[in-house]
């Protein structure tokens, strides 16, 4: 009867633990896309809409919710006084 290879040896934690665990902070820009779009909207649609969506958003090279974003600013602009 064959012996089964040992797995792997004990690997050592490194010295400065408190440098592994410490957490960080993502880049300015990506806390900044992050807080520009923080309000969700739900719409019900149809799945023969959804396909077109995805498709024309897939054959532009965006995602769905970028296209989506862009469609509303323009049809939605800012008013030129501030909030409506």
């Amino acid at each position: 009867m064959t012996r089964r290879p040992r797995k792997t040896k004990l690997k050592f934690w490194p010295v400065d633990v408190k440098r592994r665990t410490k957490r960080r902070k993502p880049p300015r820009q990506a806390r900044r896309k992050r807080n520009a779009f923080s309000a969700r909207l739900t719409i019900d649609i149809t799945p023969d809409l959804r396909a077109r969506i995805k498709i024309t958003a897939f054959e532009r090279g965006v995602t769905v919710a970028y296209m989506l974003r862009l469609l509303l600013l323009k049809t939605f602009p800012r008013a030129r006084g501030g909030r409506r």
